[in-house]
């Protein structure tokens, strides 16, 4: 069985903001240069900003006021804003990358090798991820040592995604697969560029396709947990004893704005349409989620059906079913 730790973005606590714009300037934390074109955005979505020529910056949070800010650029670590006011401008550092890779020499055959294993485990083995590409393989650094693939990229990976039709931007900051263990962890930021389903030859495709994979999905799954609709979303929860998990044992809502999954053990969620089954098992006591499917990602850790979703798996926090 694969264990699967996606880390994306960090959790929000508490931020409330209506028809607020937020702004700042992104530095270079050891030089204190401003940074061009860095990526200002949340991480999922649709929503997005760059920093000017002087590193400046403009976003309007307007619903997204609970979700994590992060901020990317070409060549630096991202940073993820927890804790943030709009009542005054940001100064934001960023690390630059610097990775510590052995000099080896690979041959074209290994090279292959080693990024099918990549992409396998990056972007997924289903459907969608047969009909994804990225743009720029050569801009990944890939080193295979002690039954360990490890991944670097300087550059944001840049996806086409044409199984659900979006051009994709991934910022990786970790990644490895361990084969004997068949463990696997990834660490970085996505935002979605552009939304392909505009040509109208291949909007029904599309369309048919976005919902297949949001069906029995984790955002579908925290969808219908936020809305106390598992029943009729063809979810259900169970403990190790195979008992069902009532809603009210496992949602904790302190107010009308927010909510969280906890439970003490390991739930299985179970997709009675489908017929699988997924585990969670809890990191931390308590999992912020919200209307729109996102989750903290630090909190939980999947097994299961849902645990094989990838990159090319994923949907825009925006997506709705037409």
């Amino acid at each position: 069985m694969k264990r699967i730790v996606f880390v994306f973005l960090l959790i929000s606590y508490g931020l409330i903001a209506y028809n607020q714009v937020i702004k700042g300037t992104v530095l270079d934390k050891e030089t204190k240069e401003k940074i061009v074109f860095a990526a200002v955005y949340f991480d999922g979505s649709f929503v997005g900003t760059p920093s000017d020529m002087n590193g400046n910056f403009a976003l309007d949070i307007t619903g997204n006021a609970n979700k994590p800010l992060t901020i990317s650029a070409l060549g630096y670590y991202s940073v993820t804003l927890t804790d943030f006011s709009t009542g005054k401008p940001l100064v934001i550092y960023l690390t630059p990358k610097v990775f510590e890779v052995k000099e080896v020499v690979i041959n074209a055959k290994a090279r292959m090798k080693n990024l099918k294993m990549f992409k396998e485990n990056f972007l997924g083995t289903s459907e969608n991820a047969l009909r994804c590409e990225i743009m720029n393989e050569d801009d990944i650094t890939l080193i295979f040592e002690n039954d360990t693939l490890k991944a670097f990229a300087a550059k944001p990976i840049r996806i086409i995604n044409r199984g659900l039709g979006y051009k994709e931007t991934y910022y990786l900051d970790a990644f490895w697969f361990h084969t004997r263990r068949n463990a696997f962890f990834i660490k970085g930021n996505m935002v979605f560029d552009e939304d392909l389903s505009n040509d109208k030859s291949k909007q029904e495709y599309y369309k048919i396709n976005r919902e297949y994979t949001y069906r029995g999905s984790r955002m579908h799954f925290f969808r219908a947990l936020w809305e106390n609709e598992l029943a009729t979303e063809g979810f259900s929860l169970k403990n190790i004893g195979k008992v069902e998990i009532q809603y009210s044992n496992i949602v904790v809502q302190p107010d009308s704005l927010n909510k969280y999954f906890k439970y003490h053990g390991m739930l299985g969620v179970y997709n009675n349409q489908r017929l699988t089954t997924s585990w969670i098992t809890f990191i931390r006591e308590y999992v912020y989620f919200d209307k729109r499917g996102y989750f903290d990602p630090f909190a939980i850790s999947w097994d299961g059906a849902m645990a094989k979703q990838r990159v090319s798996d994923i949907l825009p926090y925006e997506y709705t079913i037409k």
